[in-house]
């Protein structure tokens, strides 16, 4: 079958389920009217869905070897500045990440799957998950059962990408890290608070919290192999609520992200122990939390090749392999890979002209809806090949 053609038909529908998922922008792990669409549609398209933990769930096939497609579906707590007719009326929500477009994708690869479900050499698995951008929805469906029943075999994403580049390419990492890990902390000082005029009576957690992010950057510039690419942020300092009091506690919180899984280790150690220890010098306390540990996204290579492969074979105006590529940003698809061999990979859904000036996360970008068919028919065109190949 030529499922870029079928692909090219499905196009407007597409189009539809992406622009109803954008205006209708959810965030977190709970996506109430996302998950209701999308199980809807699933069963228009004769499709069985089920909810699997806060995402959903559906199969189609005969038996056999099972890969698992997956989509995220959740969008940023943030306002839409894009200009678009259909942007989220809510001014506190809004896809600038694409996930509207890979939940779209997907349901529209579905539908073609399923027209071609008797002639599948195995079984496809479809993953809606909610709560990447906040890297707990993976996570909350591997808890439920997601990889099991019929265990997955191997697994496949995408990920449109915004920016000043042509539709049609798509870039992929088969050697190495795709994406770097993300470790997410808060860091809670605790001090003794007192009035400003008189500092001895108390113990002032806004200088612990200074001399603790002065310290954390070390760690960087002296305790990391240069060799490797390591990234510590602070984008959270709170403390205080007036100039003459001394604050009980501060709170920073922050991000530690790299390629390598033994700097990853060192890095998330170390932070802990110079928090816990600078804290003492100056006669505080610290409590940390965790809020994500996701590791390095790393793509199993033969999958890789197997699928750029399958996306070569297709006649599509344009489609461009972009190889090497590596992204500081994270990924919560790498708790999959963790598990099965996966592959992910990002297509350009960008514009040449002045469409194209923003990056994803910026409240004016905007994304290429010629994408869509792209990805629609390579979700399809990888998953009948991929069966093919590996019947058991």
């Amino acid at each position: 079958m030529d499922f870029y053609k079928r692909a090219l038909e499905l196009k407007d529908e597409t189009v539809a389920d992406r622009r109803y998922i954008h205006q209708n922008a959810e965030t977190g792990l709970e996506l109430p009217k996302t998950k209701a669409y999308v199980m809807d549609k699933l069963k228009e398209y004769g499709l069985d869905p089920v909810e699997c933990g806060e995402g959903v769930t559906a199969t189609l096939g005969n038996g056999g070897r099972v890969l698992l497609l997956r989509a995220d579906m959740d969008g940023l707590p943030m306002p839409e500045e894009s200009g678009e007719a259909f942007a989220c009326p809510t001014g506190k929500t809004a896809h600038t990440c694409g996930h509207d477009f890979h939940a779209a994708m997907l349901l529209s690869a579905a539908r073609i799957l399923k027209e071609q479900e008797s002639k599948l050499k195995g079984t496809v698995k479809f993953m809606f998950q909610p709560a990447e951008e906040t890297f707990q929805g993976s996570k909350n469906m591997i808890e439920h059962g997601i990889l099991e029943n019929p265990k997955v075999d191997a697994a496949l994403a995408y990920h449109v990408s915004p920016g000043k580049m042509p539709v049609g390419l798509f870039m992929y990492n088969d050697k190495g890290t795709m994406m770097y890990s993300v470790d997410g902390f808060k860091i809670t000082v605790k001090g003794k608070g007192s009035h400003g005029a008189y500092p001895h009576a108390g113990v002032d957690p806004i200088n612990i919290g200074v001399h603790i992010h002065l310290a954390l950057q070390e760690l960087i510039a002296r305790e990391t192999d240069p060799a490797h690419a390591c990234v510590l942020t602070i984008g959270q300092f709170k403390a205080g609520e007036a100039a003459n009091i001394i604050p009980e506690t501060a709170v920073l919180q922050g991000t530690i992200r790299t390629n390598n899984t033994k700097e990853r280790e060192l890095l998330v150690r170390r932070m802990k122990e110079v928090a816990e220890k600078t804290a003492d010098v100056y006669n505080g306390s610290v409590e940390i939390k965790m809020i994500s540990e996701v590791p390095p996204l790393i793509c199993n290579p033969a999958l890789t090749d197997e699928m750029i492969g399958y996306m070569k074979e297709m006649d599509i105006p344009g489609l461009t392999p972009v190889p090497d590529v590596s992204a500081s940003a994270s990924e919560d698809f790498a708790v999959i890979a963790e598990k099965v061999p996966s592959t992910f990979m990002y297509l350009s859904a960008g514009y040449t002209d002045e469409r194209g000036t923003y990056p994803a996360h910026n409240p004016k970008v905007q994304f290429n809806e010629d994408v869509c068919p792209i990805g629609v028919a390579c979700l399809a065109q990888c998953a009948v090949k991929w069966l093919e190949s590996h019947q058991e």
